[in-house]
């Protein structure tokens, strides 16, 4: 494992995390804490030492799990998990720092950690970011002790921007994959100048960039893969980092054939992030130790050339710039 610092904390953390939203359930299956404890052990085991969960997934379930998990180690683990999405209606008017803070308290709860690492505000509305008291209330529960360091999930890069102007901001979690070019060319290099790690989720956009998703694919009703590509239940970016799958089919078939004989794609798509410095750590989920062994190997891939660089940017302009580009 390779190990990069996040931001102004100065953290080591492993470069490959684990995102917690399908550990154990949650995409389309119902949350079973032996198969996260087992996850959550074989991803340790293996010198991953940075998880990301929420509140929201699974009721407070995948939290509860992370924090039994790393209770049970001896090494240093960092949690990250993020508040803000059980506030409905889900509006800057109804976003309270009262509603943070008990939110906050609920996460020490769930995980049962005296501090929780990097507390992470969960995709708000774009005027939350302008709120001052907002981000002050975290500097206040940092002097309080009761998180280490504060951060921000953001939908858009313009959101990041806004986020990075308050110093108590140490990192900014976003999507970032094949599909998702923009932060690189308008994000990385303001973090970097600001020292703020860089946390990488949706890398796969959803299982696309596995190649193993089809036309063929169905997804059970309760997966956001089924009931979210409109955007109905949260931000569609969030689904297939928002590509449109008849859009997606072919650029999939595209870089399949540039990295013919590479091995899968999906490492590949992993290693791709990982080229990028400015980028801290990537968050790819796993519902099961497979998908977890094949996440931490792709760290160890060789680096892509500079002709398969290209060749990505290539298919995302040719296929996918114009369709999502200006959105986030």
């Amino acid at each position: 494992m390779n190990y990069r610092t996040l931001g102004k904390t100065g953290w080591k953390i492993s470069e490959i995390g684990l995102g917690t939203w399908q550990v154990g359930g949650g995409w389309g299956t119902a949350f079973d804490p032996k198969v996260a404890e087992e996850i959550l052990h074989a991803a340790f085991d293996k010198g991953v030492n940075f998880v990301d969960t929420a509140d929201v997934y699974d009721a407070g379930l995948s939290e509860a799990a992370v924090g039994e998990a790393v209770r049970q180690r001896s090494e240093k683990i960092y949690v990250a998990t993020k508040c803000g999405r059980r506030i409905q209606p889900h509006i800057n008017e109804t976003y309270t720092i009262e509603k943070l803070r008990r939110h906050v308290e609920d996460s020490l709860r769930n995980t049962g950690l005296n501090r929780l690492d990097l507390i992470q505000l969960h995709c708000p509305p774009t005027s939350v970011y302008k709120r001052d008291e907002i981000f002050s209330l975290f500097e206040k529960l940092k002097s309080e002790g009761k998180v280490a360091a504060m951060g921000v999930s953001v939908e858009k890069v313009e959101e990041a921007k806004l986020a990075m102007e308050y110093e108590v901001v140490s990192s900014v979690q976003v999507i970032f994959n094949m599909f998702r070019q923009k932060p690189a060319e308008e994000l990385f290099s303001v973090a970097a100048a600001k020292n703020v790690g860089l946390i990488i989720r949706v890398p796969l956009a959803s299982g696309l960039l596995s190649g193993k998703i089809t036309e063929d694919t169905t997804f059970s009703k309760d997966d956001h893969r089924y009931f979210n590509r409109e955007g109905k239940a949260f931000d569609k970016g969030e689904t297939f980092a928002g590509v449109p799958l008849e859009i997606a089919f072919p650029a999939v078939e595209e870089l399949q054939e540039v990295f013919k004989g590479e091995g899968a794609l999906a490492a590949i798509a992993l290693r791709w992030i990982l080229m990028y410095d400015e980028v801290s750590v990537v968050i790819p989920g796993a519902s099961k130790t497979s998908q977890l062994e094949a996440n931490v190997n792709a760290g160890q891939l060789p680096p892509l050339t500079k002709a398969q660089m290209d060749a990505v940017k290539n298919v995302y302009d040719n296929y996918i710039r114009e369709e999502v580009h200006h959105l986030w």
